[in-house]
């Protein structure tokens, strides 16, 4: 059985060139840090998670009682597995993130896989997942595939007696291409700081007509927040009272809480987006390049900050890179895949170029 605790983290050591976290590493922008230092402030205070709260529900335009603040993506799998023991037949779909597999095991709970096959690019196939499933669990853009997939498709997945669960933990590294005639196909950042493109363009963070749906958003991600835990679920309010009657007291810190508010004014919003489109370039390169090199296969149509590679004998391969530098990370820990496979972050330009003349170099010997 695949180790479900590994992640990315366990791959890095000093000096190494981190491939293997998704978490973005950029300085953070003032409007940000400022909050979370003033905060330290107020420590002698309870958390308060009102205004948070209320900015989070605004962003998404949702009503507060849809919303509950979580210390990282992580613990909002943990609430679901906890309050939700009554389940019948609980459903992950693979590969993807396994820590809500690893909490539904930890609760108690006979868990079911449905692998999406890599012939396919690993898409979504919803006659996969059982009708009868009452609990699934999907990822929107799927890590470690990096595929991203149609909000209808979700969508059709969502029914009375169910229990849908989308992680949608990277969406804000999502954009979608110009469609206007002088940017038909592309997506960019214009004269002004104009994004083109709509932002995560298959998110369903504000859809409240699906029955049983939970959206799960992490904050940790895009602005490098990893060590500050701080993520949410939006969920039908019936739900959201269950979810938080399994949540320990005060369990998102201050300092979190005033990064969540931050994070979700208009202002931080377009900054993701300016975000996602310097990825989008920056990702195109990284498959451009990877394309240049024998038997590298990049999986599907890559859509998030990190992309997954198949090649024989990655795990030589994830070796001989450390030696030279480069943390990746492994990808035979993900139900569906094995131990050719590898997951890349998306960096710069010149970070890939060092990086594909390393593997170039691996490949050759």
């Amino acid at each position: 059985m695949p180790d479900l605790g590994h992640h990315g983290d366990v791959e890095l050591a000093p000096g190494l060139v981190d491939l293997a976290v998704n978490v973005q590493r950029h300085p953070m922008p003032a409007w940000l840090r400022e909050p979370i230092v003033s905060s330290l402030e107020t420590l002698t205070a309870y958390p308060d998670p009102a205004p948070a709260r209320a900015a989070v529900a605004a962003r998404h335009r949702r009503p507060v009682d849809e919303v509950l603040l979580t210390a990282g993506a992580a613990e909002g799998f943990v609430l679901l597995a906890q309050a939700l023991r009554g389940a019948r037949r609980p459903v992950v779909v693979h590969p993807q993130f396994t820590e809500p597999e690893a909490a539904l095991r930890a609760a108690g709970h006979r868990v079911e896989r449905v692998l999406l096959p890599a012939e396919t690019g690993f898409r979504l196939d919803p006659e996969r997942v059982p009708a009868d499933a009452d609990l699934v669990f999907v990822g929107n853009p799927t890590n470690p595939t990096s595929v991203l997939h149609p909000a209808d498709v979700l969508a059709g997945l969502a029914r009375p007696g169910r229990v849908l669960v989308v992680d949608e933990a990277f969406a804000d590294s999502t954009i979608g291409t110009d469609t206007g005639p002088a940017g038909a196909g592309r997506v960019g950042i214009g004269s002004g700081g104009a994004v083109g493109g709509p932002a995560e363009p298959e998110s369903l963070a504000t859809r409240r007509d699906l029955p049983g749906l939970v959206v799960v958003r992490s904050l940790t991600k895009t602005w490098g927040l990893a060590g500050l835990r701080i993520g949410y679920l939006l969920a039908p309010a019936e739900l959201v009272e269950r979810l938080a009657a399994v949540q320990p007291l005060w369990a998102v810190s201050t300092p979190a809480l005033a990064a969540a508010a931050a994070c979700a004014t208009p202002g931080a919003v377009e900054a993701e987006r300016r975000i996602a489109a310097r990825l989008a370039v920056e990702r195109a390169y990284l498959v451009r390049r990877l394309g240049e090199l024998p038997g590298v296969r990049v999986a599907g149509t890559p859509a998030s900050a990190f992309v997954l590679v198949h090649l024989p004998e990655a795990a030589r391969v994830r070796l001989a890179l450390r030696d030279r530098g480069f943390a990746v990370r492994r990808g035979d820990t993900f139900p569906g895949l094995g131990p050719d496979w590898l997951r890349l972050a998306v960096r710069d330009t010149a970070t890939t170029d060092l990086f594909v003349a390393a593997l170039a170099g691996i490949l050759e010997e």
